[in-house]
């Protein structure tokens, strides 16, 4: 802890108007750049925050938490009774809201002269609104319209649009199934399109076609290996601590995927990004806290009489490295707490600011003609504010050791030999 003196006179110099035009100039570079380089930080990991829960949502719209699947595609898939059974199991743990059964199958759309490969899921219809948020995408129709027997479908967004569809029309899809002699056997069925469904999401929109479950069963054994459980928790970021606990619960011919194993490679391209970006805007905060070095520096030869005459008034070496570390520290500190509350302030408003920005000089920053989602989310962790206000704090504090312990060593009679 710093003596009172070393506080008094380090806030002192803060305060003072130095006739070294330079190095008040530097001062305040220091404190801007910290400001700035924090700022931007917030802002920047506030923003990529916003698109990974977008992405996680609109993964997540047609998807379930978990899947239930065969451990072994190629051995015989369980009967319905044993995934009935096992669904009775997996409704008796505590986190699980929702579990249906599905069936995936590829196929490939055609219409006219059209061809478009697709993923035909049977799902089933009254347990979907608790297993995923398909109601909630649907544009045209609803769910109760894949009844048995009825050989409707619902239709991503963009496979209506490449494909010409709209709810009425007839659509025909090729599936390869199984023949009794164990050989592929094409298999071509027409079947009416009862509405649309836009998830946000291009993976979802441009190949999945819904059915109900009984009808896709109908297609005697295709996609039989694409079948099973899908999962829906209370908590979508328990997802893999739930999962494990169902594991447990599987016999052994049956596996539990989550979604964080379904897509992988996104969320790990998402953190690879945020790191890489935090790395370079921390270059920002270094850099600034270079220039502080550098303006202490020349602080300190511009006070080597003042700490010759503080040395002869008996003020330890000690007291003199603690009135520049006080300086070095409040400039510091000062640009961190302000670059946090610029931060927090730009990362709070994103949706009003870009909106202004954009009327105001007349641009889009995402052109809805090129990108998918065109609005810029954002969301604040506190861990993450927390994180980079520490890591600023400390780069600041380093900055400012060599110039205090440069101030300490000065020799009185060599700083007042000219003077």
């Amino acid at each position: 802890m710093f003596h009172p003196l070393s506080i008094f006179v380090g806030l002192r110099y803060v305060r003072a108007r130095s006739h070294k035009f330079f190095v008040s100039f530097i001062t305040w570079v220091s404190l801007a750049g910290v400001c700035v380089g924090v700022a931007a930080l917030i802002v920047i990991l506030s923003v990529m925050n916003g698109f990974e829960s977008e992405l996680r949502d609109s993964l997540l719209a047609l998807s379930a938490h978990a899947r239930v699947v065969a451990r072994d595609a190629s051995s015989a898939p369980p009967s319905v009774a044993q995934w009935q059974s096992t669904e009775g199991v997996i409704r008796g743990v505590s986190g699980v809201v929702g579990v249906a059964p599905y069936i995936e199958i590829q196929a490939l759309a055609m219409r006219q002269t059209e061809r478009f490969p697709v993923v035909l899921r049977g799902i089933e219809p009254a347990a979907e609104g608790s297993v995923t948020q398909v109601a909630s995408t649907l544009t045209h129709g609803s769910l109760a319209d894949l009844r048995p027997g009825s050989d409707n479908v619902i239709v991503g967004s963009i496979v209506a649009e490449r494909l010409g569809l709209a709810p009425g029309d007839r659509l025909q899809l090729l599936i390869l199934t199984v023949g009794a002699d164990g050989a592929p056997e094409p298999k071509l069925r027409e079947l009416t399109v009862a509405g649309t469904f836009e998830a946000d999401s291009a993976e979802s929109d441009s190949t999945l076609v819904l059915m109900g479950i009984e009808d896709v069963r109908a297609l005697e054994s295709a996609g039989r290996s694409g079948e099973g459980l899908r999962v829906r928790f209370r908590d979508v970021m328990a997802a893999p601590a739930l999962a494990d606990v169902l594991r447990k619960l599987m016999p052994s011919s049956l596996t539990v995927i989550d979604w964080t194993q379904d897509h992988a490679s996104y969320f790990r391209a998402i953190r690879i990004e945020k790191t890489m970006m935090s790395l370079i805007l921390l270059l920002i905060v270094a850099v600034a806290a270079f220039n502080l070095v550098a303006m202490l520096v020349m602080v300190v030869t511009d006070k080597r009489t003042d700490i010759a005459i503080l040395r002869t008034f008996g003020t330890s070496p000690r007291r003199v490295l603690g009135i520049f570390l006080t300086q070095g520290l409040v400039i510091g500190w000062l640009g961190v707490v302000l670059g946090v509350a610029l931060g927090l302030a730009v990362a709070l408003n994103v949706s009003t600011i870009v909106p202004v920005l954009q009327s105001t000089f007349g641009f889009e920053i995402f052109d809805p003609t090129v990108y998918y989602n065109t609005a810029i989310p954002s969301e604040v962790h506190a861990a993450n504010v927390a994180i980079i206000a520490l890591a600023a704090f400390l780069m600041t504090a380093l900055a400012t050791v060599y110039p205090a312990v440069r101030a300490a060593r000065t020799a009185p009679a060599e700083a007042l030999r000219y003077e």
